[in-house]
């Protein structure tokens, strides 16, 4: 969770926000989003930073602030997608609460959706 140093500086590491309980002095630990989604029923978010294989992240849905906890399925570069729904094969791909394609092979929740896994529908 945290270090100190031998001067009591305290360490936190990045991507993780730390809020102390005045009362009784603990340490309440909270995760920081690492993708976002655009409107509510949206099949994918977009990441905010880079994501790990197998990382647990949070993501937060812009149009009322509610989040989602997904686990990654692969490694996700900073602003490409990550799926929050399950999608069936050759079924719609939601985002902006519009489809954007179709994914021939499915997804699962916390699958890196790309070019690989995606086919617009745009053409």
């Amino acid at each position: 969770m945290q270090r100190r140093t031998a001067n009591d500086t305290v360490i936190l590491p990045i991507g993780m926000i730390y809020c102390q309980n005045y009362k009784d002095g603990s340490v309440v630990e909270a995760k920081m989003h690492k993708f976002l989604i655009h409107k509510k029923g949206d099949h994918v978010g977009v990441a905010t930073s880079d994501i790990e294989a197998g990382e647990e992240v949070v993501g937060v849905y812009m149009d009322d602030d509610s989040t989602v906890e997904v686990v990654s399925g692969g490694g996700i570069p900073l602003g490409h997608k990550i799926a929050v729904e399950e999608c069936e094969p050759g079924g719609a791909v939601i985002e902006y609460g519009v489809q954007i394609g179709a994914a021939p092979e499915g997804l699962s929740v916390g699958d890196y959706v790309h070019t690989h896994n995606l086919k617009s529908a745009r053409w």
